[in-house]
């Protein structure tokens, strides 16, 4: 489908730092470069291709929403040395939901131990400020939002975000696994990442879109088992099928757990980041909670049904509380993969029956029914199977977002307060 053409856009996006300072200089506006030659590596944008006079200015009509979020989900420590880790370059590649006429974006300092200094910071080119300044410090644990810059932000298209440290100071705040190719420039030259580093939302004022759903999940949210580069996680095909109508904010975290925090990366438990994550999604209308296969099959394991769907229903809860919708999904099965046993899948067979029976959410998608083999339904269908047999392929993931029901996302305000 069209959406799937990000990585075209991306190879032509996305640039060397030496190719790259010429390219904005010649389009008058700001990037980064660092002191010294530094290797020109990937093709730069076509000057002629960046816009030279700001969109029209953002007035009181229309509405902040996100287009993209990440989760942080862990701190990480850069395996070059700390010279060559100086005033290095990152290109952020995000893929926007909905568009707008100007844009602000959110740094993350969650997982750092110190102060984040960005001294440069552009969306698509255009230099942003914070608070007035083009220079910004994140206290070790916080985040910041910028100024909005005024930039057109086109709907399902790659953006690129491109932040510069001018020291190395760590641990980096990232979210791994983002099934996105991303660049780090440094003193050593130009490396690919599949992490996005710092930056955790980009929002956009909008006149057409009517908000953002927000989606919280685990690696089958977060699109494990999808191909690189080609915006294949479910979430982003439910948003090729609102069409601009409403963004999709992706919160999925690979190895998330509703009651326990992950290990190695995998983020505090989805209950303790939930208003974080989810109810501060700017333009956030409606929620999407895909969780608890790993409370079922991570060890140490969780052996009660109920304990789960408590779980769930406190998010729904929290959510109702702000007058949100909360719209949830069955989980899975997962036979064949390494920590499958029959007592484990028996657990996740028991909270689907409490999802199912309602209670839970407000409304159910049932990704479980879509995704088992009807012949052994305790395993997926082959034609899904990303071959770990927990994990589906992009089919898989295709079937999960065309089968969200588009009318229960965004009805009348939730009646069941009482969940």
């Amino acid at each position: 489908m069209p959406r799937r053409q990000g990585y075209s856009l991306l190879i032509a996006l996305v640039a060397g730092t030496a190719a790259l300072a010429a390219a904005v200089a010649f389009a008058g506006s700001l990037l980064f470069s660092g002191s010294g030659a530094r290797p020109q590596q990937i093709a730069v944008p076509d000057p002629r291709s960046v816009a030279r006079t700001p969109a029209a200015a953002a007035h009181s009509t229309g509405l902040w929403a996100a287009t993209w979020t990440a989760a942080p989900a862990t701190g990480v420590v850069d395996s070059y040395n700390s010279s060559a880790l100086n005033r290095r370059t990152i290109r952020n590649v995000v893929h926007t939901s909905i568009g707008g006429d100007a844009a602000r974006i959110t740094l993350s300092n969650t997982f750092g131990t110190r102060p984040l200094v960005m001294d440069r910071v552009t969306v698509s080119t255009r230099p942003v400020t914070f608070a007035g300044s083009r220079t910004v410090t994140v206290a070790a644990g916080g985040q910041v939002v910028s100024d909005p810059v005024t930039v057109p932000v086109a709907a399902d298209s790659d953006l690129v975000v491109t932040l510069r440290t001018p020291t190395a100071r760590g641990p980096v705040t990232v979210h791994e696994r983002s099934h996105q190719t991303s660049y780090v420039d440094t003193a050593w030259g130009t490396r690919r990442t599949d992490g996005w580093r710092y930056l955790t939302a980009v929002d956009v004022h909008t006149r057409t879109a009517a908000g953002t759903i927000a989606v919280i999940g685990d690696s089958l949210t977060a699109g494990t088992g999808s191909s690189l580069d080609t915006n294949s996680r479910w979430p982003d095909v439910l948003a090729d099928r609102l069409g601009g109508r409403y963004g999709v904010a992706n919160a999925g975290i690979a190895g998330n757990r509703i009651l326990r925090d992950g290990l190695g990366g995998r983020g505090v438990r989805a209950s303790a980041r939930f208003e974080h994550d989810v109810l501060d999604v700017a333009g956030v209308k409606t929620v999407v909670v895909a969780l608890g296969i790993n409370d079922v099959q991570q060890s140490p394991q969780e052996t009660d049904p109920q304990r789960i769907a408590d779980g769930l229903r406190a998010m729904t809860r929290s959510a109702h509380a702000q007058g949100l919708r909360v719209v949830g999904a069955t989980l899975m099965p997962y036979e064949g993969f390494a920590t499958w046993t029959p007592g484990s899948d028996d657990v996740r067979v028991r909270v689907n029956a409490l999802i199912r029976a309602g209670g839970v959410f407000d409304s159910v998608i049932d990704f479980d029914a879509a995704a088992r083999d009807p012949h052994r339904p305790t395993r997926l269908r082959p034609a899904y199977d990303s071959g770990d047999h927990l994990h589906l392929n992009d089919a898989g993931y295709r079937q999960l977002g065309s089968m969200v029901d588009l009318p229960t996302l965004v009805p009348d305000r939730p009646t069941s307060d009482q969940l």
